[in-house]
């Protein structure tokens, strides 16, 4: 083997090797083989995909189950996001060399990018059996373990990376998605913080938004504002700090605040949804019930959005059209029955037209569904009491 070749499967794999196979070949066709590799690995890295891949099958044409060309074409398949392709020559080379690492290793992440992230881990368990230290296949295991909410299992992965390499990127941002994931927002606190003290002189604006995110979780909103205007400086246009900053102020009644980064993310996508309601909350608790409306109306002219819906329900409520309040808000019901907000909001129309005996029967109705909800409980309660 070249040592350029050594070098490329190196920076691509891993540091072990995987001769190439010479039996019934001449001297001419091994040598002409080990340039064709030569050439083919460094089209690859060069991006030169279909120049790579004629090198390999020229290869194959000399010896029809060569581990390189075979391991090579896989890699040029996966570099294409052809990954069904990609398979069935790593597959057929483990057919003809089992065990090859380089063949596990790539079958692996065809699986990781398909998806399938079950036989993804019985690939690199397998892998690990050959190598149970190398942090590059554990971080992997661990991500697939998180990807199919194997908590436990992923956690011990990512804490033996710790052991292992103390400070590894990979297993720090992992652990904080894991935690994530399982609604755990302090515990993914640590290890997104650790990592920003890891790479704090090059931080990656995704471990930014996430600490951003945790804050909003936690409802903590003054402390995510930091890491969201951190991200916004690494990246100005940057969807999830503009999403951060605005949610974060919407929670803490900054409406006029929150505004300001709506709108900066509809200046980049227009038709969004979610956005246009967002910025017509805004303006409905600004109490700007004109600009609401148009907010919200634009957003219903793209597809239906309950909370648009609720949205000009509310903004009826305010203005005293209780009976058209109460018509949406029951239309929203039947598409969403176990909306505590909305038979509160429908009794609390009820008792402005004094219609306290329906404001009764449709507070009854939701504790019918056998769900118990504080606020439901104490309104219905008050009502009873003979409050409003």
């Amino acid at each position: 083997m070249s040592e350029y070749e050594k070098d490329y499967l190196k920076e691509n794999h891993q540091d072990n090797e995987s001769p190439i196979t010479l039996e019934g070949l001449t001297e001419e066709e091994i040598n002409q083989i080990s340039e064709l590799s030569k050439r083919g690995y460094q089209l690859l890295k060069e991006n030169l995909i279909r120049d790579a891949e004629e090198s390999f099958f020229q290869i194959l044409d000399i010896d029809d189950t060569n581990n390189y060309a075979l391991v090579g074409l896989g890699d040029a398949a996966r570099k294409k996001h052809e990954y069904r392709k990609a398979i069935g020559y790593y597959q057929k080379c483990l057919e003809n060399h089992a065990g090859n690492n380089y063949a596990l290793f790539g079958l692996a992440d065809c699986y990781k990018a398909l998806n399938r992230y079950t036989d993804a881990i019985k690939i690199w368990e397998q892998y690990l059996q050959h190598d149970d230290n190398n942090v590059t296949i554990l971080t992997r295991v661990a991500d697939a373990y998180r990807k199919v909410k194997d908590f436990r299992r992923s956690k011990e992965i990512y804490l033996r990376v710790l052991e292992i390499e103390g400070d590894n990127p990979y297993a720090l941002i992992g652990l904080g998605h894991l935690h994530y994931d399982f609604r755990e927002y302090d515990e993914a606190l640590k290890y997104w913080e650790r990592m920003l003290e890891v790479k704090q002189d090059n931080v990656d604006i995704r471990v930014l938004t996430s600490l951003g995110n945790c804050h909003r979780k936690l409802k903590t909103y003054d402390r995510g504002l930091k890491y969201f205007q951190q991200a916004l400086e690494l990246e100005p246009n940057n969807f999830y700090a503009l999403f951060g900053l605005a949610d974060c102020y919407r929670g803490m009644n900054h409406h006029a605040e929150s505004l300001e980064y709506w709108h900066k993310i509809l200046k980049l996508d227009p038709n969004n949804k979610v956005i246009l309601t967002r910025a017509g909350d805004a303006y409905r608790n600004m109490e700007d019930f004109d600009k609401a409306e148009e907010y919200y109306h634009a957003a219903l002219n793209i597809e239906f959005d309950m909370y648009a819906i609720l949205g000009l329900a509310l903004i009826n409520k305010e203005r005293g059209n209780y009976e058209d309040a109460i018509d949406s808000l029951y239309g929203l019901l039947r598409n969403d029955p176990k909306n505590h907000r909305l038979y509160t909001e429908i009794a609390e129309c009820y008792l402005a037209l004094n219609q306290r005996h329906k404001a009764v029967e449709i507070l009854t109705e939701f504790h019918k569904l056998g769900i118990r909800n504080p606020y439901v409980a104490k309104l219905l309660d008050r009502i009873q009491q003979g409050g409003n």
